[in-house]
């Protein structure tokens, strides 16, 4: 079954612009796995089914403790068959890899930080390929390595703007003649893609499909065993996701970690805010985990912090829900 996004008006939010061009994104990490077992170690770690992944693919996946809770959300690039590099939130990056670290045991592989070694882009719209990214920091090593080509990743959209995550070696430059963007667009971008990124305000907080994971290509529900799984599984096929994620406007300042709550019931939170970014007309664009009973209520009054908080609006999920896995 097939739910689609809520046809509610989200006048709200239409008034809000996208630009084009590419951000440096400095709150992004990457965790480099390394070696004869780097694939089949993550496979048995992650949301996401990584070896059957091809080179130069990439897929979104989560990383959750054994409640099945998101400790830690990923994009995966496989760039050898015995590398894979995750990018995710370079605050949650050190106690993911750490936690990560802990289940190497003798399986044949390295994890380290890259972070370093890569410069991080994200591109809003579409910008011709040929003048895409410069990689000329790289032209004097060997471009048939992985570490030296730029990789590109595409993202759910924002509204009707094309969203590619870049992924360079360390160095590159944008070219002149594309627009330079700020990071604060990106964000902007990414909140109204609806498809959060665990941060550490809300790290432990959710199970994948809270966050729309299983609707996203974020969990494979056909692969083997990880930790979490049986919760994950429980939630999908006996109808237990009561919460959902969905995008909306704040009259006034949000942040990641903040908790939703209604008028109806002003004792109790009905859901908490996964991830926020600033309007440029003042207010915030967010990721709200709410109660799907709450959300979708006619008489819905939502307000965040408090019941005197700013105000909720404009609610809806920019793409289909699959039910049906």
């Amino acid at each position: 079954m097939i739910i689609q996004p809520m046809s509610e008006s989200v006048s709200a939010l239409s008034n809000i612009a996208v630009p084009n061009g590419i951000a440096p994104l400095p709150h992004l990490g990457v965790i480099r796995a390394k070696g004869d077992d780097a694939a089949k170690f993550l496979q048995g770690q992650l949301t996401q089914d990584v070896v059957l992944m091809q080179p130069g693919e990439a897929r979104l996946a989560a990383f959750c403790n054994a409640k099945g809770r998101m400790q830690a959300s990923f994009q995966v690039l496989k760039t050898a068959p015995d590398e894979l590099l995750l990018i995710t939130s370079a605050d949650t990056l050190p106690a993911t890899l750490k936690r990560l670290s802990m289940f190497v045991l003798r399986a044949r592989l390295k994890l380290s930080d890259a972070t370093s070694d890569f410069s991080v882009w994200g591109q809003l719209g579409k910008i011709p390929d040929s003048i895409a990214f410069n990689a000329d920091a790289a032209s004097s090593k060997d471009q048939n390595e992985p570490e030296n080509r730029p990789h590109r990743i595409a993202l759910p959209p924002a509204g009707n703007v094309a969203r590619t995550l870049w992924l360079a070696p360390a160095g590159g430059t944008v070219p002149a003649d594309v627009a330079q963007l700020a990071e604060a667009d990106w964000l902007l971008a990414e909140a109204l893609a609806g498809v959060a990124r665990i941060t550490r305000p809300v790290a432990e907080a959710f199970v994948p499909q809270m966050l729309n994971y299983e609707s996203v290509g974020g969990v494979n529900f056909k692969k083997g065993c990880y930790p979490g799984q049986e919760v994950v599984a429980r939630s999908q096929f006996r109808g237990a996701i009561k919460r959902r994620a969905y995008v909306g406007r704040v009259d006034g300042a949000a942040q990641a970690g903040q908790e939703v709550f209604s008028a109806t019931d002003p004792g109790q939170p009905v859901g908490q805010i996964a991830q926020a970014a600033t309007a440029p007309d003042g207010g915030a664009v967010v990721i709200a985990v709410l109660q799907v009973a709450e959300a979708t209520a006619t008489d819905a009054a939502l307000r965040v912090g408090g019941v005197e908080g700013p105000p909720v609006s404009g609610l809806h999920i920019p793409y289909p829900l699959d039910l049906d896995i």
